[in-house]
């Protein structure tokens, strides 16, 4: 019996063992406070050059405009969705920037109620004492306001998952991704012009693996084991880091708008403005779903593809075949492309068959995700096949039949220049003569299966720039006297 618990129980073990670190560093105790955790965009924000000019920026209320209530399998509770503490992570992110200094302005009753105790005591301290008392230093005041919140929260956005279930043992493992979206605009204090806006939204992962056994190991003795684990995305970290991100896009957006200006100007300025491009640029030929989007450049473009033929006629034994393809290929709008083909085919099939041909056809394909790296496409069109057995002798080659074809594949865009293609395809002839025989109503065809590349030329647009131009605007301090500094 312990041999069969131990056959039962070592794969189920080994299957925990293996899964996630999360598994293995369960807390088991209570932990003592701690520093709290760092965003990704943090360090990111602290290792931003230093500004010519510190700007001085007041936030009265960056908030919760979602009006959301945490969602329940029963419904939803009083507690919201996101954290109400918004404007405290904006202001730290403001502070870590160095860029900025912020004040008090959430609770700025608070801040006035204060400076009056303050004054009042000093004046009766002074009238009883017959000293007079120095007056309070002004307040700062804001040249630049900041404004925004967090405007959605969308739960569910994906959700999935897998697993397996055999005699008894099995596993599964589900996902699900929500996400947040925030603004933040800059307003000039001196007219009340919107400065720059900037928009950042940010995916929460959740996810869960449990594993379990119901077996009977014996007569009347039943083995019945279950573990696994949740694992979900705090919020409020993913709060900090859009709101992170939206001041740093807010930073680098400013500067190549001529709003503010690094220390150092000139180069760091165009460093920053270039990486910040890159990815946004990125981050923008992205869908919802992180599919990344690309735009075609090439109209035309040559394809190779080594073939694979099967000859479905009045024989039996049908075999693959080895053969070839070549053709040209030009793009008429994203989606629809026109191409020619010239095909190599080598048909085997009975005992002793084996017969070359060549075809000739034209396609309309259809490119289903124009703008994904990996699409599929479907295609259809129209041809001649040659029978090519009498090439070296007198007789010239004869054309055997017409034919029609449709197919489908894939395409993966490895760079700019190449993709790689897999290809099926379906070949109706309009004889019955193929493989030497007529026999039935029948006419024979056959399937094409095909693995090559297309390599892209033409239709590419070039702009030189001249660095010394794209620098001329970083080189002098930006004006700051409209962003007073307070």
């Amino acid at each position: 019996m312990l041999q069969r618990i131990f056959r039962t129980t070592i794969p189920f073990l080994a299957l925990v063992l293996t899964g996630c670190g999360a598994y293995l560093n369960q807390p088991y105790a209570p932990q003592d406070a701690r520093i709290g955790e760092l965003a990704s965009k943090t360090q990111i924000l602290r290792d931003l050059p230093e500004p010519y000019q510190e700007l001085v920026v007041g936030v009265y209320n960056f908030k919760d405009q979602t009006g959301q209530y945490k969602a329940q399998e029963g419904g939803s509770t009083f507690s919201t969705a996101v954290s109400q503490g918004a404007t405290t992570i904006l202001l730290q992110a403001l502070e870590e920037s160095k860029w900025f200094t912020p004040i008090e302005r959430e609770n700025l009753g608070n801040l006035l109620n204060e400076r009056n105790i303050i004054r009042s005591t000093r004046d009766e301290f002074g009238r009883s004492t017959n000293s007079p008392q120095p007056a309070l230093p002004p307040l700062l005041y804001a040249g630049i306001l900041l404004e925004g919140g967090v405007v959605s929260y969308d739960t569910n956005i994906i959700t999935g998952g897998a697993g397996a279930r055999y005699f008894g043992a099995g596993a599964s493992t589900k996902y699900r991704q929500d996400r947040i979206s925030i603004y933040l605009r800059a307003v000039s204090t001196s007219n009340g012009k919107i400065l720059k806006t900037v928009y950042v939204s940010k995916t929460i992962l959740s996810q869960s693996i449990d594993a379990s056994l119901f077996r009977y190991v014996s007569f009347q003795r039943l083995l019945e084991a279950e573990t696994g684990f949740t694992k979900n995305e705090p919020i409020q970290l993913a709060m900090k880091d859009a709101i992170e991100k939206a001041v740093e896009a807010l930073i680098v957006e400013g500067i190549e708008a001529g709003l503010w200006t690094s220390k150092d100007g000139g180069l760091t300025n165009k460093r920053l403005i270039d990486a910040y491009k890159a990815q946004k640029e990125f981050e923008e030929s992205q869908l919802l779903y992180d599919r990344r989007q690309t735009t075609e450049k090439s109209k035309d473009a040559i394809t190779a593809n080594g073939t694979a033929s099967r000859l479905n006629g009045d024989l039996g034994n049908k075999t693959l075949a080895a053969g070839y393809n070549f053709g040209y290929l030009r793009t008429l709008s994203p989606k629809l492309g026109l191409a020619l083909n010239m095909d190599y085919l080598n048909f085997k099939s009975g005992k002793s068959f084996s017969r070359e041909y060549m075809s000739a056809q034209v396609n309309l394909e259809v490119n289903l995700l124009p703008y994904d790296n990996l699409a599929p496409y479907i295609y259809g069109g129209g041809g001649v096949i040659f029978d090519i057995r009498n090439i070296d002798d007198s007789k010239p080659t004869k054309i055997t039949a017409p034919k029609l074809q449709l197919g489908a594949g894939l395409n993966y865009r490895a760079s700019d220049k190449i993709d790689i293609r897999v290809f099926a395809e379906s070949n109706f002839t309009f004889s019955d003569e193929l493989d030497g025989i007529m026999s039935g109503k029948r006419d024979d065809f056959y399937y094409n299966f095909g693995l090559g590349l297309k390599y892209k030329f033409g239709g590419r647009n070039f702009q030189m720039t001249d660095e010394s131009d794209s620098l001329e605007k970083f080189e002098t301090p930006v004006e700051l006297d409209n962003l007073d500094k307070g």
